[in-house]
């Protein structure tokens, strides 16, 4: 059982070479308010005066102070090179390896060391300061001073003061695997002790808490300490024990700690005397052992699992910074197979490691082709853009200085490309979103490669500069291509496609309206089929001449039927409207001969006898002028040619928007895409595994060696705690 603190001294000193205090090893910590005592009890404990005494906040840095029994046979501490071979006590701290034999000297280096880092004017610092002390007449401890608790700020300390502390000290305290000392002044209320709450607040069943009442020849007269000490004020398990301490004037005059333990002994016998064996700082240290041996054993099997867990994790850690690269031209190339692997496995969803936050790779590739850039094609209107008069003025530019009869191809053709060239801007935006991720997958090439390019930086950016080379110079071939897809629609209006052929059948219902004032009569008059183009002709005039009022329609007819007439002689007097009719017979399917073809004839006819002269009101030239500024009614003529216009160029459009839609993501996956991913590698090959400064391209950055250093050293001292805890198994010591 006694051996045990030195097992524990030995990991401390194994997890201090390393710096580390990710292992919570069982120690002692001393906690109570600025002035209690704390100090005093531990020099008692040592049996030497060597802390910084004074009044007002002393200890203003966490000391962890180790006590090793070292009798004058030991050969594992003493050394002649360190002068130590016969020296009774000695004390070495852990930033620098001298040895000091001198007590005073000791009391310097911690004060020295405190205002290195803490300041000279009470700031605190949570740095801890190691110190061991190797003595014949120590039991073995582990002890940590800690700044006492204080509530108002002085000197240059900061207003939260007080928090600072608390902090510090719970973080100490909350060990599981700390026995706490709290330390209380007997000529203070023990229900008013900070040491005891902050204590209380941590080990709520107190099986880890010792209470120590210092001060006990400085209570009041008439007044003791029996009640506290017998646990009937306060109760606590691991017991109270009261000790006497050196006052201010002893220390001043340099008071023997030997002759304090006589006067203290003697003062208990005299003032406790039923006490005095369960009293003292004698009793304190054996009790302060006894504790810290009984609570090693209980967390040795805790501490060895906890060891274990480390050293895997260290060991794999260890393992991700790679070992030291001896043949620098093969580990170039497995690392450029590596990377090229894991591009295009991203690409492609196969990676080992696939990301469960976000979309990547070829995720994302299939989001922005069928939700970003789907999604945009689809909320482009036809007719976006497209007025009315629009419609109107290009069918008018397209007919020349004559009267249209009929909706000409070349308004149709200059409208609906207009409208197609809206789609060439989304198009090429899709490839440079597509451009951007195909950058963005290089951060997605999954752990192991982001590890090694980690570890070489200059490699890294060499690959980058390679990928973002390679991607930029695909970039203008693939903008063509697309470009040359939307050129390529551009190029030949197929109005014969099938599903615009179906489309263009339903022109004739758009051009047939019931509001026709030139069909209301043929629905009640006789059929005309077997009249003769003469007749027709003779008829029309004798009406002309007989209601003034029925002259339009009769010069419409007339015009209609010599229109008739002109076709069936192969005449062609109507110049560009001739070629304007042939558009839509082309694209409708071949109809019937019907008996009332003329009268459907004459149904369209142009909206230019609604503005011819009448004798009945005088001439105006300029309302005849169209103005695009100046907006008016459309006659029902001009809205039905509209309506044709529109509904053919929404039927086709939807035609061309489909094909792109499928065309260019295709595009770009042949020229952009599927390249990179088929040329990655030899690309990579030839700018670095062939290049000239090839050898430094390996050079690892300072870090990550000294990460490898720090996980190597913290591997080591993680293998041999195991070794040191498996031979205290082995000898059955708990």
């Amino acid at each position: 059982m006694e051996a045990l603190i030195p097992v524990i001294n030995k990991l401390q000193d194994v997890f201090n070479t390393v710096g580390s205090d990710s292992i919570q090893l069982p120690q002692i910590v001393v906690l109570g308010s600025q002035s209690s005592g704390k100090s005093s009890v531990i020099e008692s404990v040592v049996g030497r005066s060597f802390l910084p005494r004074g009044t007002g906040i002393v200890t203003r840095r966490p000391l962890v102070l180790q006590l090793i029994y070292c009798p004058l046979d030991d050969r594992e501490h003493r050394s002649a090179e360190n002068g130590t071979v016969n020296a009774e006590e000695w004390g070495r701290f852990l930033h620098t390896k001298k040895c000091f034999t001198d007590f005073n000297e000791i009391r310097r280096e911690i004060e020295n060391e405190t205002e290195r880092v803490a300041g000279s004017n009470k700031g605190i610092c949570p740095e801890p300061i190691n110190l061991k002390i190797f003595s014949t007449r120590v039991v073995n401890l582990t002890l940590v001073d800690l700044p006492g608790i204080t509530k108002v700020p002085v000197g240059d300390q900061p207003e939260d003061i007080e928090a600072q502390i608390k902090d510090l000290v719970v973080k100490y305290i909350e060990n599981p695997n700390s026995i706490i000392l709290a330390v209380t002044a007997a000529n203070t209320d023990m229900a008013t002790s900070e040491a005891l709450k902050l204590a209380k607040d941590v080990d709520p069943d107190g099986r880890r808490t010792l209470a120590v009442v210092t001060k006990l020849d400085l209570m009041d007269a008439g007044t003791d300490a029996i009640d506290i000490l017998c646990g009937r004020v306060i109760p606590v398990k691991l017991g109270i024990i009261g000790v006497m301490n050196r006052s201010q004037q002893d220390i001043i005059d340099k008071k023997d700690i030997d002759e304090q333990m006589k006067d203290e002994a003697a003062f208990l016998q005299r003032k406790y005397p039923t006490l005095a064996t369960r009293n003292g700082t004698p009793y304190l240290a054996k009790t302060l052992n006894r504790l810290l041996m009984h609570h090693i054993r209980d967390c040795l099997p805790d501490l060895k699992t906890r060891v274990n867990i480390m050293s895997t994790q260290f060991q794999s850690l260890l393992n991700s910074y790679g070992e030291d690269v001896s043949d620098k031209s093969q580990t170039l190339l497995h690392i450029i197979t590596k990377f090229s692997s894991a591009y295009c496995s991203t690409i492609e969803g196969t990676a080992r490691n696939i990301e469960t936050t976000e979309l990547c790779g070829g995720a994302r590739l299939c989001y922005i082709f069928h939700e970003i850039f789907g999604r945009t094609l689809d909320s482009i209107h036809p007719l976006a853009g497209l007025t009315k008069m629009d419609i109107l003025t290009a069918i008018r530019n397209a007919t020349g200085p004559r009267p249209a009869l009929f909706v000409p191809e070349v308004s149709f053709e200059l409208l609906v490309k207009r409208q197609i060239r809206r789609l060439e801007e989304p198009s090429l935006r899709c490839v440079e979103l597509i451009h951007e991720e195909m950058q963005r997958i290089v951060q997605h090439c999954g752990n192991e490669v982001q590890q090694e390019m980690l570890r070489f930086p200059k490699l890294h950016e060499k690959i980058v500069d390679v990928v973002t080379q390679l991607l930029r110079c695909r970039l203008p071939a693939t903008n063509v291509m697309v470009e040359n897809i939307v050129a390529i629609e551009l190029a030949y209006i197929n109005t014969k496609h099938p599903d615009f052929h179906k489309e263009a059948a339903l022109v004739p219902s758009l051009l047939k309206t019931d509001n026709d004032p030139y069909s209301q009569p043929r629905r009640t008059n006789t059929p005309r089929n077997n009249m003769s183009p003469q007749v027709s002709a003779h008829n029309a005039v004798n009406q002309n001449q007989q209601q003034q009022q029925q002259q339009q329609q009769s010069q419409a007819q007339l015009q209609t039927q010599q229109q008739q007439q002109n076709e069936n002689h192969d005449q062609n007097h109507v110049g560009e409207n001739s070629t304007g009719s042939s558009w839509l017979s082309n694209i409708l399917p071949p109809a019937p001969n019907r008996p009332d073809s003329i009268e459907n004839s004459a149904s369209n006819t142009p909206v230019h006898n609604n503005i011819m002269v009448s004798p009945l009101k005088p001439v105006n030239l300029l309302p005849d002028v169209p103005a695009l500024h100046n907006p008016r009614r459309l006659t029902d003529k001009e809205q039905k040619d509209c309506d044709v216009i529109e509904r053919l160029i929404k039927s086709y459009f939807y035609i061309v928007r489909k094909s792109i839609q499928d065309s260019v993501p295709k595009a770009i996956m042949h020229f952009l895409v599927n390249y990179v991913k088929d040329n990655l590698q030899s690309e990579l090959v030839t700018h670095l595994y062939k290049s000239e400064k090839a050898e430094t391209l390996l050079n690892e950055s300072d870090h990550i060696a000294v990460r490898r250093k720090e996980a190597a050293d913290m591997l080591k001292a993680l293998t041999r705690a195991n070794h040191i805890i498996s031979e205290i198994r082995e000898t059955h010591m708990w």
